[in-house]
């Protein structure tokens, strides 16, 4: 026997499985909070909160869980204030970033953002420096940034960039990250 146990490979796997699901699942109990907290509870009157509810349904968000986030969001059993944010970062290469998100403490989520762009050479840069190349667009399940412009990134610099798209989105309290450039991600 060599001492490794079918169940603790499962075991390792499913950990890993249910940690991003849990995150996801937080991603998107924000996301309702504020689509109600902004346009009203009534999914029928609110089209981003339909959109939302519908991708946390796709995802297996238990009802329960976006019941709750309908209540924070109308001020029952407020115990955290949530608020929306919208970073705009510059990286090597004339590539723009849009960090889009859902936070209850602005200062934390900013310097974890700033942290991770910090070690990948890239710079936040002030409020609406970036935001006049994109466009809000709104698309079947929420509003999306579409850049007006578009860049091509060199196959060298692709994997370095998609290394810091992931490692952004990771971070709990990022909704969407947005760029410039014509290749997908």
């Amino acid at each position: 026997m060599s001492g490794h146990s079918k169940w603790a490979q499962i075991k390792h796997k499913k950990a890993v499985t249910d940690a991003k699901k849990g995150q996801l699942f937080s991603k998107m109990v924000r996301e309702i909070t504020i689509a109600a907290k902004e346009g009203g509870p009534n999914p029928e009157s609110n089209p981003r909160l339909r959109a939302a509810q519908d991708r946390a349904r796709a995802l297996g968000l238990p009802k329960d869980n976006m019941e709750r986030a309908i209540l924070r969001a109308s001020g029952a059993g407020a115990d955290m204030a949530l608020q929306e944010f919208l970073y705009e970062a510059a990286a090597p290469g004339g590539v723009m970033i849009l960090i889009e998100g859902i936070t209850d403490n602005k200062n934390r989520t900013l310097a974890e953002i700033k942290k991770i762009l910090s070690e990948r050479d890239v710079k936040l840069v002030p409020q609406n420096s970036l935001l006049w190349n994109f466009k809000k667009v709104w698309t079947g399940d929420g509003k999306d940034y579409l850049p007006n412009t578009s860049i091509d990134i060199p196959a060298s610099e692709r994997e370095k960039l998609t290394l810091l798209l992931d490692k952004l989105s990771e971070q709990d309290d990022v909704q969407e990250v947005y760029t410039n450039t014509a290749n997908s991600f």
